[in-house]
């Protein structure tokens, strides 16, 4: 049995801020868990033709660890791979990472107050006072229920989940879903693709990409002047911020965005039918804004047609619309998302009175922090309950969450005892969420978005503010969200039982 004082479960960005925030803490004792036979998270498994970044690179890395070398605004998924690969070894965490180790339970130990974790094979158990939960969200393909899938068959397979075998190249592919994964892969299919077919069940707002590559002159300034680049990143961090207005609901940068995205279809998409199906319906912001310089182009050219409904049946190597409309084709490739509001390792956790996450959660995420959860000691979960952001770069958020672990095992160690989320906490943290959201976009604006949980109604995903609002907000978390602890050890107006420790901590699920 392997004993740490922390395990961290994957290793993409979450899971290798987490291990460099511990080293910077002086925290030694930690292993990194993760599932592939390398670090990378969704940078290792999406490697789909076309897989960038659409947050600027120089914003999307470790403010420890900033890159001069990045080749373009936006970053190529493999470069993004390659940056974690390199993180990983300047710190030295090879003897840390635990590569090819899928974690197949986690368990809370009452009495012997420590996390069991089994990771099978040669890993065995291993015990941990803390265990920080940095799997991601976006882990999980959502594979549609569609009748007759299952009879189609040429080559069928998820975007995230790229198969590299099969060979497109002159043959009759459709793509189904028009999301980030889409408006990226279509352009390059329509390129070697003897035909596309794009099924849309609800068109995106989509703005100006601004994509361009950075010289050679550019990137030897960079790293030469290293002021020049933080000056940069501080650029890019307040532009993104700026951009929150209009995806939270201000009206007047709504409108001024939403113009541009309609100037943009307008300059791209000659056809007026091809642009009125093209055209959402619902408010700029509910749904994830993508941006591109190539997807409209490719869907107004000879190379793709686009299905304007959803994709109702498969009937052998036919695709039928929801329309009717039939659709031959040698290949199918779901762009159809990630099941993002059921975290899948949420299965495999269980805290107090043998309790999973997935149960805990069977209403919707909740936390405190979205860091923490109540009925989970000594549990943090990185990327998780409302911890995405629709407008600015999610590894600000990751380094947020990192700086509030750290603090929150230094109170650990000094006052003694187990973290317990005190479940009146977690309620207020919610109702913040709750007030802050209602009147945004993502719940008013009249669309269907993976923010929200379809299950409670409620934003799940998404932190409803700015980055900044979000540090101030963690930087208030003063410990008192915490059960105290008496001088026995056991948790202040708690009983000795366990059943009467879950009573206390189980979360109120009658909103």
């Amino acid at each position: 049995m392997t004993r740490v004082e922390v395990a961290i479960v994957g290793a993409g960005f979450a899971g290798l801020e987490m291990a460099m925030a511990l080293r910077r803490a002086g925290r030694e004792s930690f292993v990194v868990l993760e599932r592939a036979a390398s670090v990378g998270g969704t940078w290792r498994e999406n490697t789909y033709p076309g897989v960038a970044c659409d947050v600027p690179s120089h914003l999307y890395g470790f403010a420890s660890h900033p890159n001069p070398d990045w080749s373009g605004v936006f970053a190529r998924g493999d470069e993004i791979r390659r940056y974690l690969e390199g993180v990983a070894e300047r710190e030295g965490l090879g003897d840390r990472l635990r590569l090819s180790t899928p974690l197949l339970s986690a368990r809370w130990d009452e009495p012997g107050e420590r996390w069991l974790l089994d990771v099978g094979g040669r890993g065995g158990t291993i015990e941990a006072a803390t265990v920080v939960l940095a799997c991601g969200r976006l882990t999980e393909p959502s594979i549609p229920d569609v009748p007759g899938l299952q009879t189609f068959p040429g080559p069928i397979f998820h975007s995230s989940r790229w198969d590299h075998a099969a060979d497109l190249a002159g043959r009759r592919v459709a793509v189904v879903g028009t999301g980030a994964s889409a408006v990226q892969l279509v352009p390059e299919l329509a390129r070697t693709a003897a035909h596309v077919t794009l099924f849309q069940r609800t068109p995106a707002w989509i703005v100006p990409r601004g994509a361009r590559a950075y010289t050679d002159a550019e990137r030897r300034r960079f790293a030469r002047y290293p002021e020049e680049l933080a000056a940069l990143r501080a650029e890019l961090y307040a532009e993104g911020e700026a951009r929150f207005a209009s995806r939270s609901g201000d009206a007047a940068a709504s409108a001024a965005a939403e113009a541009v995205a309609l100037s943009h279809l307008q300059a791209q998409v000659a056809d007026p039918e091809l642009r009125r199906a093209l055209t959402p319906d619902y408010t700029f912001g509910c749904k994830r804004v993508l941006l591109s310089d190539e997807f409209y182009p490719a869907v107004a050219s000879d190379a793709v047609t686009l299905e304007p409904s959803a994709l109702a049946r498969v009937d052998g190597g036919t695709l039928v619309s929801a329309q009717g409309r039939r659709h031959g084709v040698d290949a199918l490739v779901l762009a159809t998302g990630f099941s993002a509001g059921q975290q899948p390792y949420a299965e495999l956790v269980r805290g107090d009175g043998g309790t999973t996450l997935a149960e805990n959660w069977s209403a919707g995420m909740t936390s405190f922090a979205s860091t923490v959860v109540s009925g989970f000691p000594n549990l943090f979960v990185i990327n998780g309950p409302n911890a995405s952001l629709g407008h600015n770069s999610a590894v600000l958020m990751i380094e947020t969450q990192a700086g509030y672990v750290v603090r929150s095992l230094a109170r650990r160690d000094a006052a003694g005892g187990v973290l317990r989320v005190d479940p009146g906490a977690e309620r207020a943290y919610t109702a913040e969420i709750d007030r802050a959201a209602a009147s945004t976009p993502w719940i008013t604006g009249g669309c269907r978005n993976w923010y929200v949980d379809d299950r409670s109604g409620r934003l799940t995903l998404v932190w409803p503010g700015t980055v900044e609002a979000f540090r101030a907000r963690l930087a208030r978390a003063d410990g008192s969200e915490f059960v105290p602890v008496t001088a026995s050890g056991t948790p202040s107006g708690v009983g000795m039982s366990t059943a009467g420790h879950r009573a206390r901590t189980a979360p109120d699920r009658r909103r």
